[in-house]
């Protein structure tokens, strides 16, 4: 292998990749600061946007994992110049996501009394509930959002998402400090004030993305006189069959961070918060991992439209060495800085609290040593993910990913989880099994599929 063959492709892949990468970050960020300005009014606060969030996860899961089966067509037929096809896969896209939204929205709110039979400290819960009927609705123009995203990362145009995601982490921070704290005459409504920061910043996301997309020569044509409701059945059922799976892949991933969340709520509020404060850091550095799987996605599509399986596999695996490259750096930081960055999230002037917040900070340091062990892992799988979208292979990820979290991770964390054993370390040493599992298999899959293409068109290995 002659390194220069992969490294050359660094810097195009970071272009590409840089704008999903800060448009997710934004996220991440605001959910971040979020966590701060929350953490703020005490342990059960945190604890109760951290499971409010573990339903909204779930369910955020479905959507984006579904739309994500838009990318690889639209890339596809952009990379073979085929408009039409580009449109009608937009198109069917983003009506599936409008259902699928109102479908979770609806799900979602009428499970809610489930948090009561989860053996959830009770303080908690009562926080959560009216937390979560706002976020809930706000996973409509959420998932609607994604089909826009998804639509515009297949025609490479990665930016656009960026700017409406910065835009909306602005307005949700703001309208987070006003409502939270009740500043600037606003009622102090606390954690119901961030629910309604996210809900008000994600309506605002669409209305500017689409107005991006509107604008621009190479998308104005697909975002305008689009006839929603005028349908094609084989592009349902194409959409259907790529989208499915590629959900389930992510319900799978985020399933185990979720029930990590419920398994720390077992343990009592102040291992839940630190759960919360830990994964919300480790999301930080896994948006960057996700930027570059939607790289690949987008890049293996173009190359397959184009039937260039050598050239698709070289870049797919500069892609992977860059996203190691990255993770390493990470798990160094977390190494680090692992007693550090939890003392961001509470408030150690507020003494009332101090025992509850040093417990927080103690248990949060612990988890980030786990974190900096699986950045690797996770960096590989969610890279690896997005190539073999992008190869539009889903079916056997989907069946990997199942056994990895489900299989393998899930029984460690539940076993080593308990308070007598490892405590929610013992938990995150099951995340780290899953998708150390996960990364392995996806790798061998790839690999697998394009010596196979390369064969078929080439007759050589």
């Amino acid at each position: 292998m002659v390194l220069g063959n992969y490294t050359k492709e660094f810097r195009y892949n970071w272009k590409l990749a840089a704008p999903v990468m800060l448009g997710m970050l934004g996220h991440t960020f605001v959910s971040f600061i979020d966590n701060i300005m929350v953490g703020q009014l005490g342990t059960a606060e945190l604890a109760a946007v951290s499971l409010g969030n573990s339903f909204m996860f779930v369910a955020m899961s479905l959507g984006i994992g579904f739309s994500t089966a838009i990318t690889p067509l639209v890339a596809e037929a952009d990379g073979a110049k085929n408009f039409q096809q580009g449109k009608s896969a937009f198109k069917h896209g983003l009506f599936l996501c409008l259902v699928l939204g109102i479908a979770l929205f609806a799900l979602l709110f009428f499970a809610k009394p489930l948090m009561y039979l989860m053996k959830q400290p009770t303080e908690v819960v009562e926080l959560a509930m009216p937390y979560l009927d706002l976020v809930a609705f706000s996973l409509i123009p959420l998932v609607v959002f994604q089909a826009f995203k998804q639509f515009s990362d297949g025609l490479s145009m990665t930016k656009y998402p960026m700017y409406a995601t910065l835009l909306a982490n602005v307005v949700n921070v703001i309208l987070n400090y006003v409502l939270i704290f009740g500043k600037l005459g606003f009622p102090q409504l606390g954690i119901v004030g961030a629910a309604y920061g996210t809900l008000l910043s994600r309506f605002i996301m669409v209305a500017f993305l689409w107005w991006l997309l509107m604008k621009h020569k190479k998308s104005q044509d697909f975002v305008t006189h689009i006839k929603l409701f005028v349908l094609d059945k084989l592009m349902l059922k194409k959409l259907f069959n790529l989208g499915t799976p590629s959900a389930m892949q992510m319900f799978f991933e985020v399933g185990i961070f979720t029930a990590a969340i419920w398994l720390s709520g077992l343990l009592g509020k102040n291992p839940q918060a630190a759960n919360q404060i830990a994964l919300n850091l480790s999301s930080m550095t896994f948006m960057v991992a996700t930027g570059l799987s939607v790289a690949a996605m987008i890049r293996v599509g173009n190359q397959k439209g184009l039937h260039n399986y050598l050239e698709l596999r070289r870049i797919a695996v500069s892609i992977f060495l860059l996203g190691i490259i990255l993770a390493s750096i990470f798990a160094v930081f977390f190494l680090i800085m692992h007693n550090v960055l939890p003392k961001l999230y509470v408030d150690y002037d507020d003494v009332a609290n101090l025992t509850d917040n040093t417990e927080v900070v103690s248990i949060a340091a612990t988890l980030l040593i786990a974190a900096a062990i699986f950045q690797i892992s996770d960096s590989i799988q969610v890279i690896m993910l997005g190539a073999l979208r992008g190869l539009q292979d889903v079916k056997v990820p989907t069946v990997i990913t199942f056994i990895s979290y489900w299989i393998v991770g899930f029984p460690i964390s539940y076993f080593l989880g308990n308070e007598h054993v490892y405590g929610s370390f013992g938990i995150w040493l099951g995340l780290l099994a899953g998708l150390t599992i996960a990364a392995i298999l996806l790798y061998i899959r790839f690999h697998i599929l394009t010596k196979k293409l390369i064969i078929s068109k080439h007759g050589t290995s």
